[in-house]
């Protein structure tokens, strides 16, 4: 092993008085190769973010500091650089990749000018040389139409674009680090993909040493060398990739590594002859695009003569990536949104031609667990209060309701004393129990989970899972499980609907979609899985 071009020695943080823990960052001592893809790991709370934004001097100061240790790039220690030379070690030397580009970016400046500043701050190329050379990136970048790309707003960009923007703008003058933090948490499986790729592309061109920061597995898999582990701010295992993946030896690592979905889809759960519950014919939804003062618009078709049979006690899943009409298809179902046109039928009734007024006894049978379950609880409602209001809306007594509430928290593994608390007292995967409790508590038939796990941690989201899988089987729920997450899917789902642009473009068993894909969008999904080739091994004990 030659010089490291980064080494950390017993890195600490500290947290302001009255945190959970004196240090975000406690003895953390870690080097990053030339050429190295080195992947730090770990939960929400474990310090990784913390840990690259000490590298460069992002810290929230002055509550949140630097404490002890040392950040050695090159001859240079970090810590006691002058503000000036990391001014210009930021961008030219060290750069960073955020998660959310949308946030990162300036939404009043256009693409282009946002990375011609970065030029001008630490080059002397005149303007035409600077466009020239954003321009060229951006192609390298494999962004469509780099001209028109440089003259527009983050907002007329698609995520995936905005992120390529983000990376060539990391890249531009040439850095011997890239610090990536959480990259592709927010994107489609065929666009992570994609920026995966080329991740490890400019990095092969330009010989830079990337520190990756992710949660996902799939990922690590995909493109890193070494792996560090991260658990409450310490480091508790570092080695090379195979190695932790396949033989980990920290009790954390096991336990991370054993939470992740398989791709091998689990055995088929007898079908039987359940009756349908909920048929679905003709369902359409079309949004009309344009300015108020724009003479012509857009018609956009959400939804797309959707067909699909749910029945007595299934989970069916719903495939897609962003904009394929997965969440319009769920809200349409729920009559949170109205359709244009088709059938819903509810043991037999369309419910799309029940009056809104008369909605109410079909409402308490299908219930949703939405994606985020934060903004959709009122913050200002305390959580017995957010469950048994639905319930006293149906005509149930105050006291019996409340009673319910607390029966319904330790369905979902929550201790009954928790309904004097309000959401922002939970970690996201306590909401999420708790958004799952609401929508149990009009004793529905069917539940349709939006996304219910996408923003949870590896373990969590296992724990979650668990959940709706018990609850489904004790109940004998029926489940319409939206989800981009194919690993996932292939765990929970007894059948699969593939969705693309609107429509339904495969159906079938999830064993058989898996494994004989017939769609070319299907087989397009599961080719770009990251870390498709490599599934958790199962560890004893």
């Amino acid at each position: 092993m030659g010089s490291p071009i980064l080494e950390i020695r017993d890195l600490q943080v500290s947290l302001p008085a009255g945190s959970d823990r004196t240090h975000a960052v406690e003895g953390v001592s870690l080097r990053l190769e030339p050429n190295e893809i080195l992947c730090l790991v770990g939960e929400s709370g474990s310090g990784k973010s913390l840990t690259a934004r000490a590298i460069v001097g992002l810290m929230p100061s002055p509550h949140v500091r630097i404490s002890g240790g040392h950040i050695r790039f090159g001859d240079e220690d970090l810590r006691s650089v002058s503000a000036a030379r990391m001014r210009q070690i930021r961008g030219s030397e060290i750069s960073m990749i955020f998660q959310e580009p949308m946030t990162a970016l300036n939404p009043l400046m256009t693409i282009g000018n946002q990375i011609d500043e970065v030029i001008q701050v630490h080059t002397k190329l005149s303007r035409k040389q600077r466009v020239e050379r954003i321009v060229e990136l951006l192609r390298d970048v494999q962004l469509p139409d780099p001209a028109a790309i440089f003259g527009a707003y983050p907002h007329q960009l698609s995520g995936g674009q905005r992120q390529r923007a983000m990376i060539a703008m990391a890249l531009l003058l040439e850095p011997k680090i890239v610090i990536a933090d959480e990259p592709t948490t927010a994107l489609d499986v065929t666009t992570q993909a994609q920026i995966l790729s080329l991740l490890k592309t400019l990095q092969a061109k330009h010989h830079t040493g990337i520190l990756f920061i992710t949660h996902d597995f799939g990922v690590v898999a995909e493109i890193a060398d070494r792996i560090a582990v991260m658990r409450m701010g310490e480091l508790v295992e570092v080695g090379e990739a195979a190695q932790i993946l396949n033989a980990p030896q920290h009790p954390y690592t096991q336990s991370l590594i054993a939470a992740v979905p398989s791709l091998v889809p689990r055995k088929p759960r007898p079908a039987g002859d359940a009756p349908v519950l909920l048929e679905v014919q003709g369902l359409n939804k079309a949004y009309h695009s344009g300015g108020l003062f724009a003479r012509k618009g857009r018609n956009v078709r959400a939804v797309k003569d959707v067909a699909l049979k749910l029945r007595r006690g299934e989970t069916l899943g719903v495939v897609g990536e962003s904009g394929s009409g997965k969440s319009t298809m769920a809200r349409l179902i729920t009559r949170l949104t109205e359709a244009d046109g088709g059938q819903i039928r509810l043991d037999g009734t369309d419910i799309l031609a029940v009056p809104r007024k008369r909605m109410r006894p079909y409402r308490k049978r299908v219930q949703m667990v939405f994606q985020d379950p934060y903004a959709s609880l009122n913050p200002r409602y305390k959580v017995g209060r957010l469950i048994a209001e639905g319930m006293i809306i149906h005509g149930v007594e105050r006291r019996a309701a409340y009673e319910r509430v607390h029966e319904l928290l330790e369905l979902v593994g929550l201790d009954a004393r928790v309904a004097e608390r309000y959401p922002h007292e939970f970690s996201g995967g306590q909401r999420q129990r708790i958004g799952v409790a609401r929508a149990l508590a009009l004793d529905p038939e069917i539940l349709v989970a939006d996304e219910p796990v996408s923003a949870l941690d590896v373990s969590v989201q296992a724990q979650v899972l668990q959940l709706l899988a018990d609850i489904r089987d004790r109940l004998n729920l029926s489940m319409l499980f939206i989800t981009h997450d194919l690993r996932v899917a292939a765990q929970v789902c007894d059948s699969i609907a593939v969705m693309r642009r609107g429509e339904i473009v495969e159906f079938g068993p999830t064993e058989q979609v898996f494994a004989d894909p017939r769609h070319d969008y299907t087989r397009e999904l599961l080719d770009s899985v990251p870390g498709k080739g490599w599934n958790a091994p199962r560890l004893a004990g």
